[in-house]
């Protein structure tokens, strides 16, 4: 094979960059004369997180306040983004005992969004109703009686007003990172690592400040119920050793798609299996069962294209810039690997749908492809597994069925079994098969 025979080529370096966020302001606590002083004054970590308890919005003419309660003082900071409009707020680890926002416009909050966003580190991102500067943004101690509180001030603008805001009230940039990842000379898919089992990366769709898609029937988010079937999916394909597993994640925290990638290669994954719940405008009880995805550099049908493109704002939901994300290098050594790996991810989609049909119910339409960002690992043979309708109050039910996960992972199991068992062999592509 001409991927073989160019094994020893070595690629370029490719850099999955981000862009530098601009910080609009960056406080300690304010005393009851206006001081600033430190959130923490002797620098000590408390040995529990704070708690945000309560959430308030104030609308004032041009100008709306968002506030929140805690239990302590903890250190902030806040910044602007554009494309949509928002305002991000990252604090050191809190536990929010607040319900998510209603989503009623006012003034200026759109909704807002929060959770674990990485370890020691959660955010809070407020989408905008159009573009607006940031007034004040600190954490407040509290006295007679009053809680601490973080204060959010934020002020109309345009759109020129927004750019000058960032530019203005700079003092300072996030240096996000800016990994290179030197591809080296293996061009082929991933195969055993000689002397030790394959490595499987499962992937829990959203976490953390990305809910994911929520059910209007019971308000389960789908971050949670792709995590518990996570976990039973590895805990099975762990069993005697056969496999070594891998999770992007094992709690409720937001992981980048980049980063969901890079964990797979840097694990030398021989499989990457994405696991996601869908929804349907309208709550569509007829839009029923589970979805096995491919990449596609062109979706099979409009609803796999929308399906796609919101699955991949999921790093905007999370309040990271994208605006310069430098895109993948095009090689010609790297196509051949990826039309290789694109078969063997066929053959395991085609696979796996024939094993869950036997347990579960099954999409119209199982088998489907589009661009999904978390599948473009190009050596890996990658699936991204719809596991039902969360708009779907009789998929809800299944989701939510302990009997259901583990039979329904016991099935995704033996596809995995079958995928490995055919990997002696050069791939075929799923059209040849018989």
């Amino acid at each position: 094979m001409v991927v073989r025979r160019l094994m020893m080529v070595v690629l370029a370096a490719m850099t999955l960059a981000a862009a530098p966020a601009v910080h609009a302001q960056t406080t300690g606590a304010v005393s009851s004369a206006g001081r600033a002083v430190p959130a923490s004054a002797d620098g000590a970590r408390t040995a529990l997180p704070a708690v945000v308890a309560a959430a308030h919005l104030s609308v004032d003419g041009p100008r709306t306040r968002l506030t929140f309660d805690l239990t302590r003082p903890v250190e902030m900071r806040a910044f602007a983004l554009a494309d949509p409009y928002r305002v991000i707020i990252d604090l050191d680890e809190v536990h929010f005992h607040i319900a998510p926002p209603s989503g009623d416009r006012r003034g200026l909050v759109k909704t807002f969004r929060f959770g674990l966003f990485a370890p020691g580190k959660s955010r809070i991102v407020i989408e905008l109703t159009g573009p607006a500067t940031i007034e004040r943004a600190l954490t407040i101690e509290g006295q007679d009686g009053r809680p601490p509180r973080l204060h959010l001030d934020l002020v109309r603008t345009d759109a020129d007003g927004f750019r000058r805001a960032l530019t203005d009230r700079a003092v300072s940039n996030i240096a996000r990172r800016g990994d290179r990842e030197t591809l080296g000379p293996r061009l082929s898919p991933r195969v055993e690592e000689e002397g030790g089992p394959p490595v499987i990366v499962i992937d829990p769709g959203h976490g953390g400040i990305d809910p994911g898609a929520i059910a209007p029937s019971t308000g389960d988010e789908e971050k949670m119920l792709v995590l518990d079937f996570a976990k039973v999916l590895r805990d099975k394909l762990a069993t005697g050793g056969r496999y070594r597993v891998v999770m992007t994640r094992d709690r409720d925290i937001f992981v980048p798609l980049g980063e969901r990638v890079r964990i797979a290669r840097d694990a030398r994954a021989q499989l990457f299996i994405s696991i996601h719940a869908d929804s349907i405008g309208g709550a569509n009880e007829n839009a029923r069962g589970v979805t096995v995805y491919t990449l596609s550099d062109r979706a099979s049908d409009a609803d796999s294209e929308r399906l796609a493109e919101r699955e991949n704002k999921a790093d905007a939901i999370a309040g990271l810039d994208l605006s310069e994300e430098p895109s993948e290098v095009a090689d010609i050594l790297i196509d051949l690997t990826r039309r290789e790996t694109r078969i063997y991810s066929a053959n395991f989609a085609r696979t796996l749908a024939g094993e869950m049909r036997q347990v579960t119910r099954m999409h119209r339409l199982p088998l489907r492809s589009a661009g999904f960002q978390v599948l473009r690992a190009h050596d890996i043979p990658s699936v991204l597994v719809e596991l039902g309708f969360v708009t779907s109050r009789r998929d809800v039910e299944m989701l939510t069925s302990a009997i259901w996960r583990d039979r329904t992972a016991d099935s995704v199991a033996k596809a995995v079994d079958q995928f490995f068992a055919a990997r002696n062999g050069p791939p075929v592509a799923p059209a040849a098969r018989r």
